[in-house]
């Protein structure tokens, strides 16, 4: 493993032990700005010619309502 990045995963380890539970906010907000920052993306990709069915592709949605979210997409 590279030294760097052992070295940040034991920092972020001791945080967590000493920190008294405030690393979950920390966490929670990473986590959340990284689900917004894929939702954003999807919308600007479903906006671009073919990409509602990019979307659909990739993922290969079957469910008529989940298509109909990222038909919506396109519009927003």
């Amino acid at each position: 493993m590279d030294p760097q990045r052992f070295e940040q995963i034991a920092r972020w380890a001791e945080y967590v032990r000493t920190s008294d539970g405030a690393w979950k906010k920390h966490h929670t907000l990473f986590i959340d700005a990284q689900f917004e920052k894929s939702r954003a993306f999807f919308k600007r990709l479903a906006k671009q010619p073919g990409g509602v069915e990019t979307i659909i592709d990739l993922f290969q949605i079957k469910n008529p309502n989940l298509i109909t979210m990222v038909e919506s997409w396109a519009l927003e």
